[in-house]
C-alpha cells in the first residue's frame, strides 16, 4: 500500500498570533509539515531557498518585502515551490498583482480550515485554488486577456523590481541610508532610484509615494 507524500510548507505571516494559530491548526495533520515560519517577505524567500518546500503560504501586507514581490522572486528562482496567498484583501488591486506574480491559489482569511487544507493540497499538485469571490476576478481577467488587445496597463507596471522594493521601504518610513544598508547599495544609488520612481509616477513628495504604494498593494493602508 502506497503512503501519501507529506506536503512541506513554509508559512509567511507578519502577525504572530495569526501565524502561530495557522501552525497549530496544520501541525495536527499528518499529511502537512510546516518546515519554517517567517514574519516578512524577504525571510520567506530565504526560507524557501533553504527548505525547498512544496508550498509557501504567503500573506500580502508584510514588511521588508511584500507578498507579491516575494511570490515573484520565489516563482522565478524556485519554480518547484507553489505559492498560496492567504489574505484578508479581496479587492482586484490585490488579487491581480498576486496572480500575475505567479501565485497558484488565493484564499481569504475568513475561510475555514477545510478550505485551507484543500487549497494546500490543490496547489501542491499543480492545480489552482481560489476563494469564490477571487475566482470571479480571475475568470473575468482570463476572458478579458483572451480578447484582442489583452489586458490594460496596470499601476506600477512601469517600475522595475528594484524600484518596487525601494518604494515599499520608503512607504514603510525607511530613510535612504537605512534602505542602502538593508539592500547593500550606496545611498547615492538609493537616491537615484527614488528620483526615477518619482519621475515615473509623477509624484514630488513622500506622501505621494506612500499613496501609490498603497494603491498598488505594496503596503497595506492599515499597516
Amino acid at each position: 500500500m502506497s503512503t501519501k507524500k507529506t506536503i512541506r510548507v513554509v508559512l509567511a505571516e507578519d502577525h504572530t498570533i495569526v501565524r502561530e494559530g495557522l501552525r497549530a491548526l496544520l501541525d495536527v495533520r499528518d499529511d502537512i509539515e510546516v518546515v519554517a515560519e517567517v514574519a516578512d517577505g524577504r525571510a520567506a524567500v530565504e526560507a524557501v531557498a533553504t527548505h525547498k518546500p512544496d508550498v509557501a503560504i504567503m500573506d500580502l501586507g508584510m514588511p521588508e518585502l511584500n507578498g507579491v514581490d516575494a511570490t515573484r522572486a520565489i516563482r522565478k528562482d524556485f519554480p518547484a515551490t507553489q505559492v498560496l496567498i492567504l489574505s484578508m484583501h479581496s479587492g482586484e488591486e490585490y488579487v491581480r498583482p498576486a496572480i500575475r506574480a505567479g501565485a497558484s491559489g488565493y484564499l481569504l482569511k475568513g475561510s475555514g480550515l477545510s478550505d485551507l487544507v484543500a487549497a494546500i493540497q490543490a496547489v501542491s499538485h499543480g492545480d489552482a485554488f481560489f476563494s469564490p469571490s477571487i475566482a470571479k476576478i480571475v475568470l473575468h481577467d482570463s476572458r478579458r486577456d483572451a480578447r484582442p488587445g489583452g489586458r490594460e496597463p496596470q499601476p506600477g507596471d512601469a517600475l522595475t523590481n528594484r524600484e518596487r522594493e525601494i518604494l515599499q521601504l520608503v512607504a514603510e518610513g525607511r530613510s535612504s541610508p537605512e534602505i542602502a544598508r538593508q539592500l547593500s547599495l550606496s545611498v547615492k544609488t538609493v537616491e537615484g532610484h527614488r528620483g526615477r520612481i518619482m519621475a515615473k509616477l509623477d509624484v514630488h513628495h513622500v506622501a505621494g509615494l506612500v499613496r501609490h504604494a498603497i494603491r498598488i498593494g505594496l503596503v497595506s493602508p492599515d499597516a
